[in-house]
């Protein structure tokens, strides 16, 4: 499970100052769910799962992820993550194999589950004809696989998935929305932050609705429709930043 307590990160800016990307937020997501944090791009988003991930320090409250505070126990939460990106970079001069056999070792997986992992997951994920292929001579769909591979390769109990299918053709979009299934089916803790309605409607469980760093909204799709009387969650959506950002658009006038 992931339990976010009261989380904010803010950064420094030489030219405008202090920036508090993610503030107070706070929210829970369940083993067999996934959780859409659902934001335009700038929202807080990726700061979020971020700091989830360990990748980030938070400069108020914490987390705990898997029964592990983000904050005091970093490594334990590392191990417990499966974190997929698709801003995360492939080594071009590893082979697929070399590649998650990399991030196996790094989880601290021996060698004899480490082979048997890599050969289930290559045959689940249909990677065996290019197992043996540097990642620079992949092609885009075989790169997602091979960071599904990666992601993948200690089992870990919670998925975290930031802007998955950001700039992926359809099919390699689809190989990943399929994967999140998976997750879910096994019983993992999903999270994955978008701005692409379709993958909302397709997969998410719960919703928070996140901009300028807040979590304005969170509920179940059906929980939002019923609040906000629209059955498009685009209309749900911009109502719900609309209503928010109005009243400092009439606060600055005055």
């Amino acid at each position: 499970m992931i339990e976010a307590r009261s989380l904010s990160k803010r950064f420094h800016d030489k030219k405008r100052g202090q920036i508090c990307a993610v503030e107070n937020v706070s929210f829970t997501c369940r083993p067999g769910s996934i959780y859409g944090l659902l934001g335009a791009n700038g929202a807080g988003k990726t700061t979020t799962l971020r700091m989830l991930a360990t990748i980030l320090e938070p400069s108020d409250g914490t987390a705990l992820v898997f029964g592990h505070d983000i904050v005091e126990q970093p490594e334990k939460v590392r191990s417990s993550v499966g974190f997929l990106s698709t801003a995360t970079a492939l080594y071009p001069r590893l082979t697929a194999q070399e590649m998650v056999e990399y991030f196996g070792r790094l989880n601290g997986l021996d060698e004899t589950t480490l082979k048997k992992r890599i050969d289930d997951i290559f045959n689940r994920l249909d990677m065996n004809s290019f197992r043996d292929r540097r990642c620079d001579k992949l092609s885009t769909g075989m790169k997602q696989k091979t960071s599904i591979a990666r992601t993948l390769v200690h089992d870990p109990p919670v998925m975290i998935f930031d802007e998955p299918t950001l700039g992926l053709d359809i099919m390699a979009a689809r190989t990943i929305v399929a994967f999140i299934r998976e997750c879910r089916q096994a019983g993992k803790t999903v999270i994955l932050s978008t701005h692409v309605m379709s993958e909302v409607e397709k997969l998410c469980d719960v919703i928070g609705v996140i901009h300028n760093g807040s979590l304005l909204a969170e509920g179940t799709p059906t929980q939002l429709r019923e609040k906000y009387q629209e059955k498009d969650l685009e209309e749900i959506f911009v109502k719900i930043v609309t209503a928010h950002v109005a009243p400092q658009l009439s606060t600055e006038v005055y």
